[in-house]
């Protein structure tokens, strides 16, 4: 008997439902050719939902999340909800409440698409970055005094914890060996000035690295690894380091690899529901219009049946965006692509089914 799958999808705002369609399109396609089944079970989450009751993410809603295999969001963000309200209510409660500790997100150049690093190839831009997820300045920790005075005083604390820190740099370990391609995982930090947070995560490191004597280990500050990463992307196979500088270059690293359409990212807990995104946001203003690229949606439906152990499978879909990015694709932009959304969903399908 087949393996099925039960996938909470939460299609959301703008144009999440556009390209979370063709990401499901993709999954059934792939799921048949490789003998499993994926029920999927709709939740209302987002901006639209928010606006008419007033809710972000129910107690209720997250039982239910809870029961599933994992999670296929489209975008959270709406153009009339103040910003905070729904990333704090949703995506950030998810992360945490989840223990979605390993923010993944691999940044590759597929062949056909144009980055704007000059002279560099598919070959030179393939590297994955591994962030925590739950900890550090998201945690919300701070506060105000003298609100809207002159004297008004605003504290963020950034939170690590020896245990939070450590299960991040255990997982980038682990991906590294087994991604076995560069073995070699540097950490990205800041020690020469956040001397406390960065301490701990180098011990760490270097404790950990004790235990992988086949992974070479090195450290870049966060601001070298942002000129490394436009002047030299080659140099890297995994980087590891906290949830801020995270965020960070991992927009950076969308944009070398051709852009937030092409961008997918996972949000993880080993041992739970993991949940897994494209990372280009909802894009109101072209909801509707059928002109996103869905490229970014289908293949975090890639890395989330890699995670869930479906390697086949996701080679396929890997192999299957190679091509279209390849052969038919003119732009991965809004619009420029030659195809409508649904029609690049349909180019992943046909090379799938003829596969």
């Amino acid at each position: 008997m087949s393996k099925e799958y039960n996938i909470a999808v939460v299609p959301g705002d703008g144009t999440g439902p556009e390209v979370v369609a063709e990401g499901i399109k993709v999954l059934d396609s792939v799921a048949k050719k490789c003998n499993f089944s994926i029920k999927y079970k709709n939740f209302s989450i987002g901006g639209e939902h928010y606006k008419a009751t007033g809710e972000t993410l129910t107690d209720e809603v997250k039982a239910s999340l809870r029961e599933t295999d994992a999670i296929f969001l489209g975008a959270i963000g709406h153009p009339d909800v103040k910003p905070g309200i729904l990333e704090k209510g949703v995506l950030l409660n998810l992360r945490f409440d989840f223990d979605q500790y390993i923010n993944l997100r691999p940044v590759k150049l597929y062949d056909g698409v144009d980055t704007p690093l000059k002279g560099k190839k598919p070959e030179d831009i393939d590297f994955v970055v591994v962030r925590e997820n739950t900890e550090g300045l998201y945690v919300g920790a701070g506060g105000t005094l003298k609100y809207g005075t002159p004297d008004e005083v605003a504290v963020q604390e950034s939170i690590n914890t020896r245990k939070g820190v450590e299960r991040c740099i255990l997982y980038a370990f682990e991906y590294c060996r087994k991604r076995n391609m560069g073995k070699k995982l540097t950490l990205c930090g800041k020690t020469n000035v956040l001397t406390y947070a960065f301490d701990l995560w180098e011990r760490a490191f270097y404790d950990v690295s004790k235990d992988y004597p086949d992974i070479q280990t090195d450290y870049a500050h966060v601001d070298a690894i942002c000129m490394w990463m436009v002047k030299n992307p080659e140099w890297f196979d995994v980087i590891v380091t906290d949830n801020m500088f995270g965020d960070i270059i991992t927009d950076l690293g969308a944009m070398i690899q051709g852009g937030m359409g092409i961008a997918a990212g996972g949000n993880i807990n080993p041992n739970g529901v993991s949940m897994f995104e494209p990372i280009g946001g909802s894009a109101p203003k072209y909801t509707g219009k059928q002109v996103i690229n869905p490229i970014a949606a289908i293949m975090a439906g890639q890395l989330m049946l890699e995670t869930l152990g479906e390697q086949t499978a996701s080679d396929i879909i890997e192999k299957a965006v190679q091509k279209v990015l390849k052969e038919d694709i003119k732009d991965v932009g809004a619009g420029k692509m030659g195809y409508t959304t649904s029609e690049v969903g349909d180019l992943v399908v046909d090379f799938i089914d003829k596969e």
